[in-house]
């Protein structure tokens, strides 16, 4: 089988290897530009460039596959199959219309629902019992396409939106090579979204990450694991500084404390919310390094009111 991969979240570096290795002939990688990272803001190429570089597969990264040029490139090589995982851009359907096998997409939740960019952070944030790697055929809409088939994960009590990244990723070659199997058949599966179930997620910004002290401590609670490590969480001061909040945290829920007020209470720093309160294991103050939140709360003078 001729093979197209195109990715570039790092999400989809496990089903990038089982690729290569799994006998296919891969033409080549598509990904997107190298862009400036760091402090330094130096030109920064994906991961999977890298890898596929170190394998010697062509790679190939278009401004736009939206491009005549692009998608003229790619039809060139005659794949029978083209696999997109984590790309970050819609694809048209002079594009989806290459393969004859056509063109999948392993996406990062149980389709139809959390169709969009933050689907792993969305699961957890909403307290989900599971998440999973769903392979769709590709359609012009927004991860709108058939269910091929659905691999399962549950969402543990600790988990955050770093470690159900991993989980996902590591679950998605067994995903892809299920798919391939089944792709091979007479009649691969298709079977339609239910549109009465459809949701949206869409794509993060750090200011997203503001913590809201009038939702309830499980609410709070849930967030700031699904958040970690992007876009993260914080709070302003009473004194309007910045303050960064990290996982793990534990719901109180017998607690009478004002939402948003901050007290010590034993061997615990804790933050009065809408209903309970959270205690805090670690907290970054602006310009600071990353402290136990029971230091914080000693070095602070006078009442600690987070708005």
């Amino acid at each position: 089988m001729r093979v197209v991969f195109v990715a570039t979240g790092d999400i989809a570096l496990p089903a990038w290897e089982w690729l290569v290795n799994s006998g296919a002939e891969v033409l080549a990688l598509i990904t997107q530009p190298d862009k400036p990272a760091g402090r330094r803001m130096e030109m920064t190429p994906p991961a999977i460039k890298l890898r596929a570089l170190a394998a010697g597969i062509p790679v190939m990264q278009p401004e736009s596959l939206r491009k005549k040029s692009a998608i003229d490139a790619v039809a060139a090589l005659k794949p029978d199959l083209i696999v997109v995982m984590a790309y970050g851009q819609i694809l048209t359907e002079r594009f989806l219309a290459i393969p004859p096998l056509g063109c999948i997409n392993l996406h990062a939740s149980l389709l139809p629902k959390y169709r969009g960019a933050s689907c792993i952070q969305a699961a957890i944030d909403q307290g989900d019992e599971h998440s999973g790697i769903t392979v769709m055929h590709m359609v012009r809409q927004l991860d709108a396409g058939d269910v091929i088939l659905q691999k399962t994960v549950p969402i543990r009590a600790e988990e955050t939106g770093a470690t159900l990244h991993d989980i996902l990723a590591e679950l998605a070659p067994l995903a892809l090579a299920e798919a391939v199997v089944v792709l091979s058949s007479d009649s691969p599966p298709r079977l339609s979204q239910d549109p009465q179930r459809v949701s949206y997620v869409g794509k993060l910004l750090r200011e997203d990450g503001r913590l809201d002290w009038q939702q309830s401590a499980i609410c709070l609670e849930r967030r700031i694991r699904a958040y970690d490590p992007w876009p993260g969480t914080f709070s302003l001061l009473a004194n309007g500084s910045r303050v960064k909040i990290f996982p793990p945290t534990r719901v109180i829920v017998d607690t009478p404390l004002e939402a948003g007020l901050g007290r010590i209470d034993g061997c615990d720093f804790l933050i009065g919310c809408g209903v309970g309160a959270l205690a805090i294991s670690q907290i970054q103050a602006e310009g600071g390094k990353r402290i136990n939140a029971l230091d914080f709360a000693r070095g602070q003078r006078g009442e600690i009111r987070f708005l």
